[in-house]
């Protein structure tokens, strides 16, 4: 989670996050529910729009190699 939360704040891609997904964010943020299964979900969806190759590498460093290889088959196409 919190590689995920370092990808979202320190990427230089932000127009790719849709709004409501960082409004979403902000709230589950500022209510101290990030860290719930909503908050992670959040997270992971702008972390693969914002950085797909580095969520990749993420879950390759967790050694989920499974969930790596679907993160970079989605996005190579």
């Amino acid at each position: 989670m919190d590689k995920l939360t370092n990808f979202v704040l320190k990427s230089k891609n932000e127009e790719r996050m849709p709004s409501q997904l960082a409004n979403k964010i902000l709230y589950l943020l500022q209510n101290d529910i990030l860290k719930s299964e909503s908050g992670l979900i959040a997270l992971l969806e702008a972390s693969l729009l914002l950085e797909p190759e580095k969520t990749a590498k993420a879950f390759m460093d967790l050694q989920m190699p499974n969930i790596a290889e679907q993160i970079g088959e989605a996005f190579a196409s």
